[in-house]
């Protein structure tokens, strides 16, 4: 799974990791990890993007970059 969230955050006034975790409820270490692949996406992530991005669906902030490797 992937997630858009990194890339909609300037669009949404969130111009630092710091101000996006903030809205989101998670630490910036957490987000920092995700974003650099070296940690997956956690369902506490996804709660916090839906509360950062209230007017975006799940599937409008994360997609599967290879749907054969979701079975």
């Amino acid at each position: 799974m992937k997630t858009r969230v990194f890339d909609l955050a300037t669009e949404y006034g969130y111009t630092s990791l710091r101000s996006l975790a903030r809205a989101m409820g998670r630490d910036v270490a957490e987000l920092s990890r995700i974003r650099s692949g070296k940690h997956g996406i956690t369902r506490s992530f996804i709660e916090g993007a839906l509360r950062a991005f209230p007017d975006k669906t799940l599937d409008e902030l994360f997609y599967v970059d290879d749907p054969a490797s979701v079975a």
